[in-house]
């Protein structure tokens, strides 16, 4: 099977095959034949991706039969998986919305004719407005951002459904879900999978209605939110290393004891319920007709289905945008293609909305309603924590925080002034141990501190020049960071790993303006997330080509946080290469990345190749080469 789809920017093929000898055969091929660029994403999978429609059809022409070109050219893979990578947008810029595309078999949400009042114009309308979801949730309040609306000069108000009684608004969708369940189910009980806000919402509106609620969680998720769920009289099962996994053991648990299973986000009732905080900033709006846009961070798409079937029904001027961070965008990419599509991995650093593929119902309802979607990078959410922080000092989540930093992004893209917006702080459930990682990610996100490496000659006064040099006359720099060590070679220069605070875009141009006239040549390192995440920890060898080992690779490796991952990973390279280089830092997200460097001769590559991929998809490889070569100024 083959599936084509043609961005704006890019043009991105992926071939699914039956099996392994076929997928060598067309692997080899199509490399040999068209020249593109290849790589596993799974057994039975390669992705291909070329530029031209010419060389597509030339790629077919070698790995097809002629009587089966036509009908692999016009075929449809139900599962169209795609790259996040692959899906780009500038900073604010608002996704395309495909709505001409006819709706696949495989994106109908099944259910039975009770539930057609969902394409009546009015039919979610009249579902939200008769919810029972105040049982247990309460109008939470919208709060005015004063400082960051001066700092951004519009008004920005804040949807503080991180003051719900399990810090996030989860258990509106999970109640009246379950509200709805004739008593025979409720007396059989209850099931789903969730890793964290869901699970909460379930157990507590369990304990309400007075029904058994399992709650399926992956064996990696942390003791305080395992601990939650009981505490709030929910029956925790650890099953799976994974969420994919998880949900898979729930749904067949349901099947098999006539337990009901409460969907995430993809239920009509649960979006209904979701959709009751559409009401609500609705009537607390001061100035409804002022209302430029509300931001509503995306996962699965329940909380954005529902309050855009409620808005848009009563006020369809208003608009409604979805944010994604740019790793986990698989509703951007979804709406672009006119087609759900299920992403090969996602950034787990807003674990709240990590999700792969969005629901069938919440897409109808977003390809339908919603204005588009704006992406965000991590140190954009951290800075974003940073800005509620100091209105509200509380502490969101990086998926609570996603709304405001979307606003922010927009409203700087599209150069507006005087408009309102709301953005929805939609949890805080965080873990402590990830309040070091988001205050370091914060200061780059919000531009107001720069990470630099800089390499000065190795000599007397050197050292004391360079600091003249960077504060400049005024002396107003100031220093946050600072790491540097002597080296041997002394002709070739040691390298200066520092931060420091900065006013605008332009200081920071001036102070490289100044190193780099004065022979000290220095690299912004303040965009590249790695450098943050572990290059930081491990600076002081200096800068000359010693730092680097013969045949050494770097390599940002991504896997589960899981019990045994890192031993699984080391007892396939470890002992047959030499490690170089290996920093790990637990950051709190279901995944986790070490620094690696490992020395492979050329004689041993090929097998260090077939060692990358049988840890696929489990363990993702990303080469550093170019990266650490800057950090360490060896690309002058």
């Amino acid at each position: 099977i083959v599936t084509i789809s043609f961005h704006d920017r890019k043009e991105i093929v992926t071939m699914l095959f039956l099996n392994q000898n076929q997928s060598s055969c067309a692997f080899k091929s199509a490399q040999k034949n068209v020249g593109a660029v290849a790589s596993f994403k799974r057994t039975s999978s390669i992705s291909l991706r070329k530029y031209s429609r010419r060389t597509f059809h030339q790629a077919i022409a070698q790995t097809a039969t002629p009587e089966a070109k036509t009908s692999i050219i016009d075929s449809i893979d139900d599962t169209l998986i795609v790259e996040p990578e692959d899906f780009t947008l500038m900073p604010g810029e608002l996704s395309y919305v495909n709505r001409k595309k006819p709706t696949t078999s495989e994106d109908v949400y099944q259910t039975s004719k009770d539930f057609d009042w969902r394409f009546s114009s009015e039919g979610y309308l009249r579902e939200i407005l008769a919810t029972r979801v105040y049982d247990v949730a309460i109008q939470t309040p919208m709060e005015e951002a004063k400082k960051l609306s001066q700092a951004i000069e519009n008004t920005i108000y804040l949807k503080r459904e991180d003051l719900q009684s399990v810090y996030s608004f989860k258990l509106r969708g999970a109640y009246n879900k379950m509200a709805k369940l004739s008593k025979e189910a409720l007396a059989r009980g209850v099931i789903t999978s969730s890793a964290g806000n869901h699970a909460q919402g379930v157990a507590l509106s369990a304990a309400r209605l007075k029904c058994k609620a399992i709650i399926c969680m992956p064996v990696s998720t942390p003791d305080v939110k395992v601990a939650n769920v009981r505490k709030l009289g929910g029956i925790v099962e650890l099953v799976g290393e994974s969420y994919q996994e998880t949900q898979s053991y729930a749904v067949q648990r349901a099947a098999k004891d006539g337990l009901t299973f409460v969907a995430p986000y993809d239920d009509p009732h649960t979006i209904a319920g979701q959709g009751t905080i559409g009401t609500e900033i609705y009537y607390q709006v001061p100035n409804l007709e002022d209302l430029e846009a509300i931001f509503v961070p995306v996962g699965g798409g329940g909380l954005i289905a529902g309050i855009a079937a409620y808005i848009k029904t009563l006020d369809p001027k208003i608009k409604i945008i979805g944010v994604e961070p740019t790793g986990a965008n698989a509703m951007a990419q979804s709406l672009a293609r006119g087609e759900r599509v299920t992403l090969s991995k996602v950034d787990s650093f807003a674990d709240g909305v990590a999700v792969k593929k969005v629901g069938q119902e919440t897409f109808r309802l977003c390809r339908d309603l919603v204005d588009g979607v704006v992406l965000v990078d991590n140190s954009s959410i951290a800075a974003a924590i940073k800005d509620v922080f100091n209105e509200t000092r509380a502490v969101l989540e990086p998926s609570g925080a996603l709304s405001v930093a979307g606003a922010k992004a927009y409203l700087k893209h599209h150069k507006l002034k005087g408009k309102t917006v709301v953005a929805i702080t939609s949890g805080a459930n965080i873990n402590f141990s990830r309040l070091a990682l988001v205050a370091e990610m914060a200061e780059i996100g919000s531009k107001s501190e720069a990470t630099l490496a800089t390499t000065i000659p190795e000599q007397p006064g050197a050292f004391r020049k360079f600091l003249d040099t960077a504060i400049g006359a005024a002396g107003e720099l100031n220093l946050t960071e600072f790491k540097y060590r002597c080296v041997p070679n002394k002709d070739e220069g040691a390298r200066i790993f520092w931060s420091a605070t900065i006013r605008s875009p332009e200081h920071l141009a001036e102070i490289l303006k100044r190193l780099n006239e004065a022979d000290m040549p220095t690299d912004d390192l303040s965009e590249l997330e790695v450098a943050q995440l572990h290059l930081r920890h491990m600076f002081g060898t200096g800068g000359s080509k010693a730092a680097r080992m013969q045949d050494e690779k770097i390599f940002q490796v991504i896997f589960p946080e899981v019990p045994g991952a890192l031993k699984r990973f080391l007892s396939q390279v470890s002992p047959r290469w030499n490690i170089t280089m290996f920093h790990y830092r637990d950051t709190g997200n279901r995944e986790s990345s070490v620094l690696l460097g490992v020395q492979i001769p050329k004689e041993t590559a090929s097998d260090f190749k077939i060692v990358t991929t049988q840890l696929r998809p489990d363990f993702e490889f990303k080469s550093l080469d170019d990266v650490f070569n800057k950090v360490l100024g060896l690309n002058k």
